[in-house]
């Protein structure tokens, strides 16, 4: 990198420490209240919503990963992004309405409401250790690497980002976080993009792309152009099969864009349900790009190596995004392309800092000490906050150890063992009254154990810890594929919720008037509102997608 570059870096840095401070401002008045600094008032617009759900989710974990599918041929991973897109519909049309009636914290607040203590304090403790252990950690490894590749210390990296991101989000809470988020994911796109229309214009175009992966195909070991742009794999496929993708995926979209913490906090900051479900709705929107700003750019790479105009390992697919920018931009494009890269890694880690913030200040220090002042909540959530900065330092040095073992994949696998429960317990207490709290405890930790236990002796078996017998129960128990894993473990889960409920003496309805849904309520007239037509566009534009990128499509 040039002086060009580092300036444009640096600029990067400077406006979104001048949004956070701005947005800290709390407009005059000395103290935050606990509702401006965990839930950024509540008064968002959509625009701000969208734009942060959007930003929070892409991490430089997710921008490698998907970008080295597209190296390697791999696009059944780029689906998670377009079913995102329907996810995140049902958070605006189905959850959102109850979240914001409550006017809930945090989501163990309204498993509480839903179900009893027992739930909250489970998905409390849960979400914590996960955010901690994993997302937390992923992002700060995952951002550091890139950092590597970019020719700057892995640990310079680290702390750098780390005590930058830390300090804006203890200064603003989630307003300052949503409001970084949106410049955030606007960088993101235009540096990402920038490296698709560079990448295309110096190949010669989609149609030379296409000639140059089509003429390396021939060579025995590459793979064929249909492998590239096909998004649905036959159901004997180990990683991704169109079965999995189809039934296992949305399981972990519900848990994951529905019910946890880190991403619904956004649009609990809404000024009103309209504003909330039209966030949700412009997030489904945004996570149509990343098949083109992260998937392409991959498959670009591939291409550009096949010419011999850029050169990366195969065994680390990962590294050909950075290797496309370091090698190939030009300078300032250069800069512009590593604060999208900084954007991704930053908005998803102050996103990760105030929700666990928001987690233990609400769901632990306002509970043990209810009489707590807003300024008592407010200090608590900064002092959180700069414990789990110092936690997430302190925890790198294992990171970097515990990688070179492969433990990457296992911590990415998590959210298919723990998802499965917690999405069953959530929506099918939405629409059935009669499933009650013993039903609920019951199936959260059940679904844990079981999850926990495939995760453990997984990753022994892999590393050859246990010898598994040939035709064992064991081999057949953990030669399920991930995803349809997931989506048996609901299945089941949800069976054991409905049974055990049943079994059980049910909840009043009093407690159940604002977290069902309610039968014999009298339905809303359909109208062609606006949102009703963003909906089944958002649908059109999925199915479009799916269309082009199958067996019959563009490949």
């Amino acid at each position: 990198m040039n002086f060009i570059d580092y300036l444009v870096i640096f600029s990067y840095f400077a406006i979104i420490l001048w949004i956070a401070k701005w947005a800290s401002s709390n407009k005059g008045d000395s103290t935050f209240s606990s509702v401006d600094y965990f839930l950024a008032g509540r008064d968002q617009g959509w625009l701000v919503i969208g734009a942060s759900l959007f930003a929070s989710n892409i991490g430089s974990e997710i921008i490698l990963g998907v970008s080295g599918a597209g190296a390697r041929a791999s696009m059944p991973m780029a689906n998670f992004e377009i079913i995102a897109a329907l996810i995140l519909i049902l958070l605006g049309w189905v959850f959102v309405p109850f979240y914001l009636r409550t006017g809930v914290y945090t989501m163990p607040e309204f498993l509480e409401k839903r179900y009893s203590s027992a739930c909250r304090n489970y998905l409390s403790v849960v979400s914590i250790l996960a955010y901690v252990i994993t997302k937390i950690s992923l992002i700060i490894f995952a951002g550091a690497l890139v950092f590597e590749v970019l020719g700057i210390p892995f640990w310079t990296g680290a702390v750098l980002t780390v005590v930058a991101t830390g300090f804006y989000t203890v200064l603003g809470g989630l307003k300052a976080v949503i409001y970084t988020d949106m410049l955030q994911a606007v960088v993101l796109i235009i540096g990402t993009a920038i490296i698709s229309i560079f990448g295309l214009y110096q190949l010669g175009g989609w149609s030379e792309m296409i000639s140059t992966i089509s003429l390396a195909s021939l060579t025995e070991g590459n793979p064929p152009v249909d492998q590239f742009f096909n998004l649905w794999r036959p159901t004997e496929d180990t990683e991704y099969p169109w079965t999995g993708m189809l039934f296992g995926a949305p399981i972990l979209g519900i848990w994951y864009w529905c019910t946890d913490q880190f991403i619904v906090q956004r649009v609990l900051s809404a000024k009103d349900i309209n504003n909330a479900r039209k966030g949700a709705l412009f997030a489904g929107y945004l996570k149509l790009l990343p098949v083109f700003l992260f998937f392409i750019p991959g498959v670009i790479a591939y291409a550009l190596m096949q010419k011999g105009m850029i050169s990366y390992s195969m065994d680390n697919a990962d590294s050909a995004l950075p290797v496309l920018i370091t090698e190939f931009l030009p300078s300032g494009l250069k800069g512009f392309a590593i604060a999208g890269l900084l954007a991704a890694l930053m908005s998803s880690l102050s996103s990760a800092f105030n929700s666990s913030s928001t987690l233990l200040t609400i769901d632990f220090y306002q509970k043990y000490r209810p009489n707590a002042s807003e300024k008592d909540l407010v200090r608590f959530g900064r002092i959180a906050t700069i414990i789990l900065v110092l936690v997430s330092l302190g925890w790198i040095p294992f990171m970097n150890a515990l990688m070179g073992g492969g433990i990457f994949h296992y911590l990415q696998s998590v959210q298919a063992y723990i998802a499965p429960p917690i999405a069953s317990v959530f929506l099918l207490g939405l629409f059935y009254k009669w499933i009650n709290a013993r039903g609920a405890i019951v199936t959260l930790w059940t679904g844990f154990v079981i999850g926990i236990f495939r995760l453990v002796m997984e990753f022994m078996s892999n590393n050859n810890s246990i010898v598994v017998a040939e035709g064992s129960a064991l081999e057949y128990f953990l030669g399920i594929n991930f995803l349809h894993f997931a989506a048996f473990l609901f299945l089941f889960c949800s069976a054991l919720l409905m049974v055990v409920s049943k079994l059980s003496t049910p909840q009043s309805e009093a407690s159940l008037e604002l977290v069902t849904f309610q039968k014999g309520a009298r339905a809303t007239p359909f109208k062609w509102t606006t949102d009703v037509v963003l909906t089944i566009v958002l649908v059109i534009l999925v199915l479009i997608l799916w269309g082009i990128f199958s067996p019959l499509g563009l490949g």
